[in-house]
């Protein structure tokens, strides 16, 4: 299965950006969706942005405008840019793949998780 690293976080000023890497090995990636989540101190995990098997995006409403998910299948990269971070963008953030299955990328079920990389915004 596919072992997934994240890089890139760190401490940011409020209206910076950050690039987030999630560099996968252990299998090819153009099968599987993948996607960012993030999980700051006393939340829930929340979707940040994702990107279906087929190439296609989707992003939070929180970050609609002010990101871009990118899957580079050759070089087994996903990454994630925001720009002007905000406070409340703090959170661990989380790479995962999931393998589509009936139509659906359930990530929660079925996901291989990163080990996570954070964020600080401040």
């Amino acid at each position: 299965h596919v072992q997934l690293v994240e890089s890139g976080g760190g401490s940011v000023q409020v209206g910076g950006s950050l690039t987030l890497s999630c560099v996968a090995s252990g299998d090819t990636i153009g099968r599987y969706c993948m996607g960012w989540f993030r999980q700051g101190t006393g939340k829930q995990r929340e979707v940040v942005a994702t990107v279906d098997s087929d190439g296609t995006p989707t992003y939070a409403d929180f970050v609609k405008g002010r990101s871009t998910v990118s899957k580079d299948n050759a070089k087994y990269i996903l990454n994630l840019r925001v720009n002007n971070l905000k406070p409340e963008d703090t959170a661990m953030y989380y790479c995962a793949a999931v393998i589509k299955l009936q139509r659906k990328c359930d990530y929660s079920r079925y996901g291989y998780w990163g080990q996570g990389t954070q964020v600080t915004v401040s």
